[in-house]
């Protein structure tokens, strides 16, 4: 019997599908938010899609996270009547589904025209960009998430308001806490691996119900789907035990926030040896490392809005609370937005930690990535490393972080550098969707505006 991770042909796909007798699959695919969507496919249909591709309605691309369209976008909209686009299968992407009995679950990607937004195909012309210019890149992605003793129809009963923590009150690395709680442990434990995104640490984090996931690393592109499924089926297994989950960049102002840090190497493709990694020079740093941190540092101000792509992610970038507020760096600091991580051949790093819990695993990757690249091309050298606290320096105005969506969506649409990185059609159409993310939020009214106006103004 063929093991779902041996799966690398469309001959594969079809008999691993027929071994098991099944009359459906699963396929799926990830929205600009980083959200999965998908549906039960037939065998025949799934046969038939693995040579040709289906099509898949392109209106995933041109809504928000509840559903509602897009008003000025230009890719797809009501003036292009929403049409099917096609998407082509991944035959490698075959996973083993925990929770159905054999069923079987395939990636797939917006192909042709819509290949130019798809969150995926984006990623893959950078990582193909990256291997032009001698490199493969690889990656390690880490998550926090809170847990919550509550269920979707609670949540929404209660207003999101006085939600109960799945436990109590700040422990940080508790093992009493996993060892109560073992059983759930062991079942995120057990997915990740049945599902090929391996955990290599797992435990609470500080505030009440939160724990941090620290994905294996692989190359960037498995990196990605990796991260994708485990926020994806992370919820999944929380809701099947009468939990929550959440992603959310902030839920609480009494919390600090959830990170998405992004760890990145990249090895020379004709030695098969680090990149980064200089044993004769300061902490290990070889002069691509240094480029490349220069143009993650120099570009972040202008592609924060695909790292920080919700209203809620700039609740996170403040004082205090993990995480930056300028594009700094720093040896083994974790008060700047990108730490250098002093190693070996096998080891030699750099962490994004501006990345949040709440963005797009194939968007951020693209950002840490492309902007490192766009250093090696340019030559570009870093600032000197901040030592001590960062919070409590000042920085060159330069290096200053939007402080909203809709300023980070117009520095996007203005960088040269994402164009030529990422394309036009990209760059126009995901500013345009954050554009509308930060004008659905004008027309809420807040708790905060009622507690403070309704009666006194």
């Amino acid at each position: 019997m063929l093991n779902p991770r041996d799966v690398k042909t469309l001959e594969d796909a079809k008999r691993i599908i027929e071994e098991r007798g099944l009359s459906h699959v699963k396929v799926g695919l990830f929205d600009n938010d980083g959200v999965m969507r998908g549906k039960y496919m037939s065998r025949s249909k799934f046969f038939s899609s693995l040579h040709s591709g289906f099509a898949f309605c392109d209106v995933v691309l041109g809504w928000d996270v509840k559903d509602q369209l897009y008003d000025n976008a230009q890719y797809t909209g009501w003036h292009t009547g929403y049409p099917d686009a096609p998407v082509r299968i991944i035959p490698s992407s075959c996973r083993e589904l925990p929770f159905e009995n054999g069923m079987l679950l395939f990636l797939a990607e917006f192909d042709q025209q819509a290949e130019a937004v798809c969150p995926r195909g984006t990623l893959r012309r950078v990582i193909e960009r990256c291997q032009a210019m001698g490199f493969e890149p690889f990656a390690a992605l880490e998550y926090e998430f809170f847990m919550f003793d509550e269920t979707p129809e609670s949540a929404r009963e209660k207003g999101f308001r006085n939600l109960k923590p799945f436990t109590p009150d700040w422990f940080g690395y508790s093992m009493i806490r996993n060892s109560v709680h073992a059983e759930l442990y062991h079942q995120i434990l057990e997915m990740a691996e049945l599902m090929d995104f391996p955990i290599e640490g797992l435990h609470t984090e500080t505030g009440p119900g939160v724990l941090e996931a620290a994905i294996a690393v692989d190359r960037a592109e498995a990196a990605a789907d990796k991260a994708a499924l485990f926020k994806t089926f992370m919820k999944v297994l929380a809701q099947r035990n009468g939990l929550m989950a959440t992603f959310m960049a902030k839920w609480s102002g009494k919390y600090p926030g959830q990170s998405g840090h992004i760890h990145v190497s990249l090895r020379d493709s004709s030695s098969d040896k680090s990149a980064f990694y200089d044993a004769n020079q300061e902490h290990g740093m070889s002069e691509i490392q240094r480029h490349f941190l220069a143009g993650q540092q120099r570009l972040m101000p202008e592609f924060l809005c695909m790292v920080a792509p919700t209203l809620n992610s700039y609740r996170r970038m403040i004082p205090g609370f993990w995480a930056p507020t300028d594009a700094t760096w720093g040896v083994e600091n974790r008060t700047a937005a990108l730490r250098v991580i002093p190693g070996s051949d096998k080891s030699q790093r750099q962490e994004y930690r501006l990345g949040a819990a709440d963005g797009n695993p194939y968007l951020a990757l693209s950002v840490a990535l492309a902007s490192g690249l766009y250093g090696i091309m340019h030559k570009w050298q870093p600032t000197d490393p901040v030592v001590g606290n960062a919070y409590d320096q000042q920085h060159p105005a330069e290096l200053a972080l939007p402080r909203t969506l809709w300023d980070a969506a117009q520095r996007l649409k203005a960088s040269t550098a994402a164009r030529e990185l990422f394309g036009d059609a990209f760059v126009e159409h995901f500013a345009a969707s954050r554009e509308w993310e930060e004008r659905e939020y004008r027309r809420h009214v807040s708790d905060w505006e009622l507690d403070r106006y309704f009666e006194i103004i």
